[in-house]
């Protein structure tokens, strides 16, 4: 049954990136219906294979499979997929699709170089509030990524890429971002591939001992730790209990195999990758665009209010006796709550449309990027488990 999941999620990665080919060629043949339909018929072929992935992951781990970074990230881009989809048959947009497929590539590609080991649940998690509150809390945050390819395609169309000015560097700062995940995979692969491992025993916040093990030469190191593997890298600097070290490291690794992918890609494009995107827009509907992404949030708010909030405090109460205790991803999931309320107050009360949502839109996004990258794998907490 595991081994069928794992092929079911490698069959929908596949035709997400055949759908995203595919909304390519609709946007290069308006006239031509078909490039759209057959787009949306592989995507949803492919959330259709990935509902299956989830499913026999389920059972065969005999537990709702989002205990861990990579099944909980894996759920999350299913979810981004699956919110695209119901935008896309109201909206009917194919450009949307162009930009929101590949972020959902991104997402399941990041969470494929976490260990996928189904694993027994820790006390903590053995309720049934794991598929309550966490599949919810995705699914809201799903929904609001959309708005964020949405805010992304206008941002593209109304920034002028023929001079250089703080909305342009802020733009090519999230192409930045994204590239980084792509570097954090060609990492991980060429380290794996070469077998590389280091162990470490180390000190814990609690004081107790344990072992690390790295499989990306540590950059730095564990608290009080002491390197076990010969001939492994040894660590240029070692971090307090408090900072997780391995999973730092592995962000530092993500920012430079970005930044070399980024060099590249700027010397075979010979200009800022958003300028390049930019000619895919230019037919964009920029009132239409702007709906898409308002809606979103009006959507993905209540859902993302009741999964992170609600049901995460009533589950925090039956597992640790208290309904809040700020810990670093309750304190995120509050900024998160915020951060979008403010979002619609700001657009309902103050007007804010057109360009000043969509950067909201982005910033909302990173947020929750944040949140689900360095929150799990830097901060320590009572989330800690949810980035092994």
């Amino acid at each position: 049954m595991a081994a069928l999941s794992s092929n079911l999620l490698f069959i929908a990665f596949v035709l997400y990136l055949v759908a995203t080919l595919l909304f390519g060629g609709a946007i290069k043949s308006e006239r031509n219906s078909k490039w759209g339909f057959l787009a949306i018929t592989t995507a949803i072929a492919g959330f259709l294979a990935q509902l299956g992935y989830f499913i026999t992951r389920w059972i065969a781990a005999g537990h709702a499979p989002v205990s861990n970074l990579f099944e909980f990230t894996t759920f999350f881009g299913m979810a981004l997929v699956g919110a695209f989809i119901f935008i896309y048959f109201i909206y009917k947009s194919n450009l949307l699709g162009l930009f929101t497929m590949p972020v959902a590539l991104l997402v399941i590609a990041y969470a494929s170089m976490f260990p996928r080991e189904i694993s027994p649940l820790i006390p903590a998690l053995k309720s049934y509030w794991l598929h309550i509150h966490v599949t919810t809390a995705a699914i809201g945050e799903a929904i609001l990524a959309v708005s964020f390819a949405a805010g992304l395609i206008y941002l593209l169309k109304v920034i002028d890429q023929s001079v250089s000015s703080k909305r342009t560097f802020w733009l090519e700062t999230i192409m930045f971002s994204m590239v980084c995940v792509l570097g954090f995979i060609a990492v991980s692969i060429g380290f794996s591939s070469a077998g590389y491992e280091a162990k470490f025993n180390w000190v814990e916040k609690s004081r107790k001992e344990a072992v690390a093990v790295y499989h990306l030469p540590a950059l730095v190191g564990p608290h009080e730790g002491e390197l076990l593997t010969e001939g492994a890298f040894k660590p240029l600097v070692e971090m307090p209990a408090i900072i997780n070290a391995k999973k730092l490291n592995t962000v530092i690794w993500s920012l430079f195999g970005g930044a070399i992918l980024y060099g590249l890609l700027r010397l075979f494009l010979r200009k800022r990758i958003s300028a390049a995107l930019q000619p895919l827009v230019k037919s964009i509907n920029l009132d239409l665009i702007d709906e898409v992404s308002y809606r979103s949030v009006l959507i993905g708010f209540p859902v993302f209010t009741l999964g992170a909030l609600i049901f995460a405090m009533i589950w925090a109460q039956i597992a640790w006796t208290r309904f809040w205790g700020w810990d670093p991803k309750e304190v995120w999931a509050l900024i998160t709550w915020l951060f979008y309320a403010a979002f619609l107050h700001l657009r309902l009360s103050k007007g804010w449309h057109g360009e000043k949502s969509a950067w909201l839109a982005v910033i909302g996004f990173a947020i929750i990027m944040f949140n689900l990258v360095a929150v799990n794998l830097v901060i320590a907490g009572l989330h800690s488990y949810a980035g092994s």
